[in-house]
C-alpha cells in the first residue's frame, strides 16, 4: 500500500511526532468516541473522570517530550495540526488549575494531570513501544469507555483492535493508479508507464482528490521554510533543564557575513545544510510548528535539503521543489509500510535514516535524476544509517537529535550526488536495505530505542 504525501508529511506540535503528537491525537480521538456514546460499557453512568496511563518508550521519556502535555491538549479538544503553541499554554494552565476539561457534548469532565496521567514503567504493552490507555470513568467510579492506543510513529495512530487487525494507518480512500508495494514494484511501474515516480504519485493523490494539488504541496513547502526562518531568527535556552543553546541564528548570521568575501571553505555547503536542519530541530524541541518529515524528531533533514535545493544548486524550479516532495514521500512510504519510521520500534535509523533517504530522493530527482537512480540514492542514504540507535539524553528532543538531522542532511545530498553520477544500477536493492533496517530494529536492545536507558543518555559530562 502507499501511503499519501499528506500522510507522510504533516503539520504538527513539537516535540514528538510520536510521543506528542500521537498521544494528542489519541486523545483527542478517545473524546469524540465517548461523545458519540459507541462502545461505553453498558450500565454505567454519564462518562464524569478521565485518566490515562503511558507505557513503554511513552512513559521512560514522556516527560521529555511531553507527552504528558499532548494527553491533557488532546484531552482538552487540540489536535496537533491547528493547536495554537502560545494559546496551549494557556490551555495547560487553565486545566492544571481547574482540575477539568470541557466538552461541548460531555459537559465537565474530572481530570487532574498530576493524579490522573500515570507514567508505567513496567513492560510495554504488547503491541508497540508507544503504548497508551485512556479510561473514562462514570461519578460513582464504574469505568464507562477504555481504549488502548498505540503512537507507531510519524504521529500515525491505531487501536489495539486496529493493530492486531492489521488496518492501515490511514483511510484507504479511492484505489491509485500506482498502488506500488515495494521498490521493485516502483521502478517496474515507472519502466511500463514511462513515467517519473513523482509522476506516479501525482496521479495516486489527483485520484479522487478535489482542489488543487499543487497549492497543498506548496502549503507544505511554504510550512518548512517557515519554520527554518523561525529557527534562524531565535536565540536562547532550549527548555527542558539541558540548558542547550540555540546555535541556528548565530551560525547563520556567521555564513551570510562570509557571503562575497571568498573567505569561506569549500565545504561551506555542508555549513548550510546543518543550519537550516538545526533551526528546524531547535524549533521542534522548543514545541514549535514543524512538519513531520517523516518525524519531528528527524523534521529538520527534508526541509533542509529542500533549502538548499531552492537556494544553492542551479537551475532550481517550483516544479522541481513539487517533485521532491512527492518523491520523498514515495520512499518514505515505502519505509513506513515495509518497515517502521519509529525510533522507539527501530532506533533513529528510523527516523533521521528514513529522512535522508526520502531527502536523498528528493533532490536526486529534482535534479533530473531517473527512477533508478533516485531508488539508488534512497539507497545509499538509508544503508549508512543502519544501526544507528535513539538515545536522547534527559528523554529530550535536543542532544543528539539537532546535530544529527544537520548530519542526515549532508548525508542525503552525497547520497543523491553519488547517484547521479551513476546509471542508476548498484548491488544492493533499497526493498533489501529497508528489510535489513527492519531486522536490525527488531534485534536492537530496547536501550537504545527511545527509553534514554542507554547510549549518550546514560553517558553525561560529569559536571
Amino acid at each position: 500500500m502507499v501511503l499519501s504525501v499528506f500522510d507522510i508529511f504533516k503539520v504538527g506540535l513539537g516535540p514528538s511526532s510520536s510521543h506528542t503528537m500521537g498521544p494528542m491525537t489519541a486523545a483527542n480521538r478517545f473524546l469524540e468516541t465517548l461523545a458519540e456514546g459507541r462502545e461505553r460499557v453498558p450500565g454505567a453512568g454519564a462518562p464524569a473522570r478521565l485518566s490515562c496511563s503511558l507505557h513503554g518508550s511513552l512513559a521512560f521519556t514522556g516527560r521529555g517530550h511531553a507527552t504528558d502535555r499532548a494527553v491533557l491538549l488532546g484531552l482538552a479538544g487540540q489536535n496537533p495540526r491547528d493547536v495554537d503553541p502560545d494559546e496551549a499554554e494557556r490551555i495547560e494552565a487553565a486545566v492544571k488549575a481547574s482540575r477539568r476539561v470541557e466538552h461541548p457534548a460531555l459537559g465537565p469532565l474530572a481530570f487532574d494531570p498530576e493524579r490522573d496521567i500515570v507514567f508505567d514503567y513496567g513492560p510495554a504493552l504488547p503491541g508497540h513501544a508507544n503504548g497508551l490507555r485512556i479510561f473514562a470513568h462514570d461519578a460513582a467510579g464504574n469505568l464507562a469507555l477504555e481504549e488502548t492506543y498505540y503512537s507507531v510513529g510519524g504521529g500515525f495512530v491505531m487501536t489495539a483492535r486496529e493493530l492486531a487487525r492489521g488496518a492501515a494507518p490511514s483511510a484507504p480512500g479511492p484505489s491509485k493508479p500506482f498502488a506500488f508495494r515495494s521498490a521493485a514494484e516502483m521502478l517496474a511501474m515507472a519502466a511500463a508507464s514511462g513515467l517519473s515516480i513523482a509522476a506516479m504519485m501525482r496521479a495516486n493523490e489527483e485520484a479522487g482528490r478535489s482542489g488543487s494539488l499543487d497549492r497543498a504541496l506548496d502549503d507544505l513547502i511554504a510550512a518548512m521554510n517557515a519554520c527554518i526562518d523561525r529557527g534562524l531568527a531565535v536565540e536562547g535556552e532550549l527548555p527542558g533543564g539541558l540548558r542547550v543553546k540555540r546555535r541556528a541564528k548565530r551560525i547563520h548570521e556567521q555564513l551570510l557575513a562570509e557571503r562575497g568575501l571568498n573567505i569561506a571553505q569549500p565545504h561551506v555547503a555542508n555549513d548550510w545544510l546543518s543550519v537550516y536542519a538545526m533551526a528546524v530541530n531547535e524549533e521542534n524541541a522548543a514545541g514549535g510548528k514543524v512538519v513531520t518529515s517523516p518525524t519531528n524528531g528527524a523534521a529538520g533533514v527534508c526541509p533542509a535539503v529542500l533549502r538548499y535545493y531552492r537556494d544553492h544548486c542551479q537551475g532550481a524550479t517550483k516544479a522541481g521543489e513539487r517533485e521532491f516532495l512527492l518523491t520523498a514521500g514515495a520512499i518514505g512510504s515505502l519505509i513506513k509500510t515495509r518497515a517502521s519510521i519509529s525510533g522507539a520500534e527501530v532506533g533513529c535509523q528510523g527516523e533521521v535514516g528514513s529522512a535522508a533517504a526520502m531527502a536523498a530522493a528528493g533532490l536526486c530527482a529534482a535534479l533530473g535524476g531517473t527512477p533508478a537512480q533516485v531508488e539508488n540514492a534512497a539507497e545509499i542514504a538509508l544503508e549508512h544509517h543502519l544501526g544507528m540507535t535513539c538515545d536522547p539524553v534527559g528523554g529530550l528532543v535536543q542532544v543528539p537529535c539537532i546535530e544529527r538531522n544537520g548530519l542526515g542532511a549532508i548525508k542525503a545530498v552525497s547520497a543523491a550526488s553519488l547517484s547521479l553520477r551513476g546509471d542508476g544500477t548498484h548491488f544492493m536493492p533499497l526493498d533489501n536495505c529497508i528489510e535489513a533496517m527492519k531486522q536490525t530494529g527488531r534485534d536492537m536492545s530496547e536501550k537504545y530505542k527511545e527509553t534514554s536507558q542507554g547510549g549518550l543518555a546514560v553517558n553525561l559530562p560529569e559536571c
